[in-house]
């Protein structure tokens, strides 16, 4: 993702909100890319550990189920930011986030 003007706070660094949605993603993601086809996922709880300011110009949100689950599983997230050429990598945040798999709920597919 790109650093956007519209998704900073008041010192220019990418918003902790824009920060914990795209993790939030990232993890339900992870854990939605083990589930059976007829299962959709809603996150149940998260943690966020702010690490650096979100500066840019670049940044990177993976999830990593580390317990999966017919029902519950765990995952982690970790945002890095890079430099235009992809270099430099630097940790921005992590997460730990505990997803459910949600079947037989018609709404939830769409």
């Amino acid at each position: 993702m790109r650093h956007k003007a519209e998704l900073t706070q008041q010192h220019g660094f990418l918003h902790a909100g824009m920060v914990s949605c795209a993790l939030d993603s990232a993890c339900g993601y992870a854990a939605f890319s083990l589930m059976p086809d007829d299962a959709a996922v809603l996150t149940i709880e998260f943690k966020i550990n702010l690490i650096a300011p979100a500066r840019g110009p670049r940044f990177r949100f993976e999830g990593l189920v580390i317990k999966p689950g017919r029902t519950i599983s765990v995952v982690d997230g970790r945002a890095t930011e890079h430099d235009e050429d992809g270099s430099n990598d630097k940790l921005i945040a992590t997460m730990t986030a505990t997803v459910m798999t949600v079947r037989g709920r018609e709404a939830l597919k769409h």
